[in-house]
């Protein structure tokens, strides 16, 4: 199982990604965040695969987010795909 994060400021873009995610074999949903900092968060307690990362968010965005993900030694397997 691919384990999926989903990080997107809009509650609509999550609960549409979650469900593809959810129906889709192979994947497993690991988790969410609606801004970049509780991404760091999220993806440091769940180690997700893969996480779909929004851009433009209210804190920090997207692009310090994915950087803080991917400078977290126990994070690098997780590989960070850009909205």
């Amino acid at each position: 199982m691919i384990r999926v994060m989903i990080v997107d400021d809009q509650d609509l873009i999550r609960l549409g990604l979650r469900t593809l995610v959810e129906n889709e074999d192979g994947l497993a949903f690991a988790g969410e965040a609606a801004d970049g900092l509780a991404a760091v968060t999220v993806a440091q307690q769940t180690q997700p695969d893969i996480v779909l990362m929004d851009i433009r968010m209210p804190g920090i965005d997207g692009i310090e987010a994915t950087r803080r993900i991917i400078a977290t030694p126990e994070l690098d397997h997780t590989k960070i795909i850009v909205l």
